[in-house]
């Protein structure tokens, strides 16, 4: 799971050209939207697309999204429990 997380956030920092932060930076913990890493709606689709393109998860309700983005460690234990690539 930690290989995941780490991978997580290195595509985060990518796929959002987050040029200022380093996965260092982002805590497993830490909120992804609002106060936390401060990441937006349009960062959000970036991060569905990236989970259906990379790990074979589509996501169609956007309340689901909504916990699945909480954190890193949400993020990873969603991607463990239904990735399909």
């Amino acid at each position: 799971m930690e290989a995941l997380k780490q991978e997580l956030k290195g595509k985060i920092i990518e796929v959002l050209n987050l040029e200022d932060v380093s996965a260092s930076d982002i805590n497993d913990n830490d909120a992804l939207f609002g106060d936390g890493l401060g990441l937006d709606s349009i960062d959000a689709l970036e991060l569905i697309v990236m989970l259906d393109k990379d790990y074979g998860i589509k996501l169609t309700d956007p309340k689901e999204g909504k916990n699945i983005f909480a954190s890193i460690n949400t993020m990873a234990e969603y991607i463990t429990a239904n990735r399909t690539k």
